[in-house]
């Protein structure tokens, strides 16, 4: 009898045990982390940045990428100064790492090919695009900038872009002000974009 109430003890404990563990809260997976205004590259004016945004920036997403990002699982944050510089960080998390590779891919194309189109879509503009080769982070970034010059309104700007990725999340950043790609801190944008993706996870 007294083995016979041990086991029944014990039974009844394990079935608790169980059922305290299919009632505990399950803990959500943390969200990518996302640049900080003081991140990004210094400007003669303090930059400032909103919230974090769940989705697309509007029109589809970044200059040179847009409605390349999907919507779902994808968060923004957007920078800017009392200037006219500005930028972005849009953050994708995707099914699968394939995916995140397949997205990876399909943003540097479109980042490297977005001179000529513009060119394409806007007569009388100059845009030329240029890559400025790859980083050693997580499992890579690269950075490409995109130059345009309006003869006719006599206002160039200069563009700069970044995709990176860490496991199943990609991160795309831009940063742009007018004038030309002499005038864009293109070694500081290079230690953003590292900051960028080791923050992710």
């Amino acid at each position: 009898m007294n083995k016979l109430r041990t086991a029944l003890s014990t039974a009844l404990a394990a079935a608790l045990g169980l059922a305290a563990l299919a009632t505990a809260p399950v803990q959500a997976a943390a969200q990518p982390a996302f640049l900080a205004a003081a991140q990004m590259p210094p400007s003669s004016t303090p930059w400032t940045a909103t919230q974090v945004f769940t989705g697309v920036p509007e029109n589809g997403g970044v200059l040179c990428a847009p409605y390349k990002i999907p919507a779902q699982n994808t968060r923004y944050r957007e920078f800017s100064t009392e200037l006219d510089t500005n930028g972005v960080q849009v953050t994708n998390v995707a099914r699968t790492e394939a995916d995140a590779v397949k997205l990876v891919d399909t943003l540097r194309r479109a980042l490297a090919g977005c001179g000529p189109l513009l060119e394409q879509q806007n007569p009388g503009l100059q845009a030329v695009s240029a890559s400025h080769g790859k980083l050693a982070v997580e499992e890579g970034a690269w950075v490409y900038s995109l130059d345009t010059a309006d003869a006719q309104i006599g206002i160039s700007d200069i563009h700069l872009f970044s995709v990176g990725r860490d496991g199943r999340t990609v991160t795309l950043v831009r940063w742009g002000q007018m004038g030309d790609l002499g005038d864009a801190p293109l070694t500081a944008f290079r230690t953003t974009t590292k900051t960028a993706v080791n923050k992710l996870h």
